[in-house]
């Protein structure tokens, strides 16, 4: 994630196009399920992975593709997202196919391949490859049978489409001139086998990227300065990129083609505009459209089908887009709300039910010897935990940030600590660091106390780590 704009774009794209940098592995083909609001990793609920042998649940079949290359359909949950060592490269799918496995009693709708794949930072390494990859998957599931109900699908962001600098409002959106041509045909291809366009959508990355992006257009409240395309007033962000695409597709012959936003949501720490209350607002103002069927100025008084990110925050992610990138979980490491939050997008002051019989460690923390009189390996020290752990909520208008040098060097300790499973060894430091039972959590900032992993004994048959992901996942059904 990291730019607002679309280059030649202009004014247009610092309205209301984010863009991303960087997203994880576009190496993947998700399945998604039948529900309407979902918070998964890559927003989805079941992985479309390549097959490792019938140890891991696959046929172990004869079929010109290498280990590694065979796409199936997994039931479970989790996974939520393709282990890379299954991963369906683009390359192998669009040059050797695919074969899907079926499985009779699950329900999916769709095969994302790829995510984002187009973006303007991986310098145009899956033009060549993305759409192949869509027609291979796309006629593997019509060889299965099952293609008249899952559809094959690429979710995209706005690097793909943007309105001219001459005039920046939604109703002139085309797709972008350097890949006009590709898009127009995938297009027609999702037109011919009755699939949808999908769009990842984050308001959040317009704030983030543009410190002169007007606060209130990022929500749903109706406070923000309007921009006025031709008498139809937008009056947040959310809807002025959806309709950008809407003119987009119509331009190109199909302004009618079903819409999804595979991705939306708002992260709660690691920036200034990150924090759970923007989240909150955001959300509610999100589901309570959803719910009312509001639609968008090009699309009135529709349904989106919309699928949220994410579900549960992850720690070890990469932070090269922003340290927030570690915060876009509804709920926290260990399964519980972070704030209310009404599915039904009613506006209820209710939360969601949190994950139960979730065990922690003991209630131990590691935090900076006050005695320690050799501060000379402090900074050294520091780095080597905040390398190894996450100390994301350090960072500047973050939830920790302010606090005073013993207060970082702790919770950066204290974030190895955990992350070690608290391991005796794990709170040296170099004599600079010592366990206590007293919790030196503050007011704002939270020292975490990690849950037992999946390896521990699990709950009522199911490892904690996944009873986490299970109990919060079946919250995530909208209406």
């Amino acid at each position: 994630m990291a730019t607002v704009g679309s280059g030649e774009g202009g004014s247009c794209s610092k309205r209301w196009l984010g863009r991303r940098l960087q997203r994880g592995p576009v190496m993947e083909a998700t399945i998604v399920g039948p529900a309407r609001a979902t918070a998964a990793a890559g927003s989805a609920r079941e992985v479309a992975a390549a097959g490792a042998g019938e140890e891991d649940g696959w046929a172990d079949e004869e079929d010109g593709c290498s280990e590694g290359r065979r796409l199936g359909i997994v039931g479970s949950f989790p996974p939520l997202r393709a282990p890379n060592r299954w991963a369906c490269t683009m390359q192998q799918i669009a040059s050797s196919g695919a074969h899907v496995r079926r499985e009779e009693g699950k329900s999916k709708r769709y095969v994302a391949v790829g995510n984002e794949p187009f973006l303007e930072s991986y310098h145009g390494s899956f033009i060549k490859t993305t759409f192949p990859a869509l027609q291979n998957i796309q006629k593997a599931l019509d060889d299965a049978g099952i293609g008249d109900r899952i559809k094959a699908t690429v979710p995209l962001n706005a690097d793909v489409y943007k309105s001219p600098r001459d005039n920046p409002v939604p109703s002139a959106g085309r797709f972008s001139s350097h890949i006009a041509g590709l898009m127009t045909d995938i297009v027609k291809f999702l037109a011919k086998n009755n699939a949808p366009f999908t769009v990842n959508i984050y308001p959040f990355l317009s704030l983030y990227l543009d410190e002169h992006f007007p606060l209130d257009f990022a929500f749903f409240d109706g406070n923000a300065t309007p921009v006025n395309d031709g008498g139809i007033l937008y009056t947040n962000v959310f809807d002025a990129n959806f309709d950008t695409l809407v003119a987009a597709l119509k331009a190109v012959g199909h302004g009618d083609m079903p819409i999804i936003v595979g991705e939306v949501g708002w992260p709660t720490d690691g920036d200034k505009n990150a924090k759970a209350s923007y989240a909150q607002r955001f959300y509610g103002g999100l589901l309570n459209r959803l719910a009312a069927k509001a639609g968008t100025p090009a699309r009135p008084n529709q349904h989106i089908e919309v699928y949220l990110f994410g579900l549960v925050d992850e720690d070890k992610k990469s932070v090269e887009p922003g340290n927030f990138e570690r915060h876009w979980g509804i709920l926290r490491y260990d399964g519980q709300p972070k704030f209310a939050m009404d599915l039904t997008g009613q506006g209820r002051n209710t939360m969601l039910v949190p994950a139960k019989g979730i065990e922690y460690l003991s209630k131990t923390w590691c935090v900076l010897n006050a005695k320690a009189k050799d501060l000379n390996k402090l900074g050294a020290n520091i780095d080597f935990a905040c390398s190894n752990a996450d100390c994301t909520s350090l960072g500047l208008g973050s939830t920790c940030h302010g606090m005073d040098a013993m207060g970082n060097a702790s919770y950066a300790f204290n974030a190895y600590f955990q992350a070690q499973s608290q391991k005796d060894e794990a709170c040296g430091f170099q004599g600079l660091a010592l366990p206590t039972e007293t919790d030196p959590s503050t007011a704002a900032c939270n020292f975490t106390i990690q849950i037992k992993s999946s390896a521990a004994p699990a709950i009522s048959g199911v490892p904690v780590t996944t009873a986490v992901l299970m109990a919060a996942a079946t919250q995530l059904l909208l209406l």
